[in-house]
């Protein structure tokens, strides 16, 4: 975008003089609107990408590039620790173009430390949308604060100065637990005691009073003279519900609370490293 302005003069009889000055601008005939979904990611974790390349001029444009920079950013530390790290991956083959919402042949794509997309053309007073995948990889930054900042640029013959934009998404901030169970012992005589572990992670944010956190069994053979403890504390019988008719058991709403994951960058590599909140639920009785 650019202001423009001229002013005229007269001349008669030896006398100049001077017309108003008019003012104009000059307005980019190209624009770009990029866009993400999701707007939230967890490590490995695919976004969808769309590009949007406007161009409200009278000519068409051929032969344009866009560039995409992964995300690219550099990591904290003095200036001689830092690198730069690229939390993106282009999924090959994913690239897909649209000329006023028609398909139409793929573009020409190179991917690297940054994205490049060849080829590309756009009517007059028409719209080409560029759509492509990308993984979020061990670089993208985890936790609180965390998030990508996603720069695509276009550039050719008909467009002038810089026509960018950059679409953000957010790391999650939600609990995400995954559970495994054990039996000990393996092999058991009638009427001794076995013993029943589960094991909870939480690669995510620490679980609140609303995500309603409950372990569910059934017990086959049945169960008796239950003991329950929770990361080593023993919980009493209204912390949770045992039918020794079925051998349902259920702990109760609001005991269980897990601890969210802490998420740590190496600053030789860039590789950011989860280690999960956990909790251990034990429930022993007779077999």
């Amino acid at each position: 975008m650019a202001i423009f302005q001229n002013q005229a003069t007269i001349t008669f009889g030896g006398v100049t003089r001077a017309s108003n000055i008019t003012v104009g601008e000059i307005v980019d005939a190209v624009g770009i609107v990029k866009t993400a979904t999701p707007d939230t990611y967890a490590q490995g974790g695919r976004i969808t990408y769309v590009v949007n390349i406007q161009n409200t001029g009278g000519t068409p444009l051929t032969g344009l590039t866009v560039t995409d920079d992964l995300g690219s950013y550099e990591t904290d530390g003095d200036t001689t620790e830092k690198i730069t790290a690229i939390p993106l991956t282009y999924v090959d083959g994913s690239a897909r173009l649209f000329t006023d919402g028609v398909e139409g042949p793929a573009p020409q794509v190179t991917a690297g430390t940054a994205l490049t997309f060849e080829g590309i053309d756009v009517p007059a007073n028409g719209v080409t949308t560029l759509v492509y995948l990308a993984d979020v990889n061990e670089y993208a930054p985890l936790g609180e604060g965390g998030q990508i900042e996603n720069t695509a640029a276009v550039t050719g013959t008909g467009v002038t100065g810089e026509v960018s934009d950059t679409a953000v998404v957010t790391a999650e901030q939600a609990a995400d637990l995954s559970i495994v169970k054990s039996v000990n012992p393996t092999v058991v005589t009638e009427n001794s005691l076995v013993t029943y572990t589960f094991e909870v992670q939480n690669t995510g944010a620490a679980t609140t009073e609303e995500d309603g956190v409950v372990i569910h069994d059934t017990f086959s053979p049945v169960l008796t003279d239950l003991t329950v403890t929770l990361n080593g504390v023993t919980l009493t019988p209204d912390q949770y519900v045992y039918d020794e008719t079925t051998g349902e058991f259920a702990t109760a709403d609001g005991v269980l609370s897990i601890p969210g994951a802490s998420y740590t960058q190496d600053p030789a590599t860039g590789v950011w490293t989860v280690d999960p909140g956990t909790a251990t639920l034990t429930v022993s009785g007779i077999i």
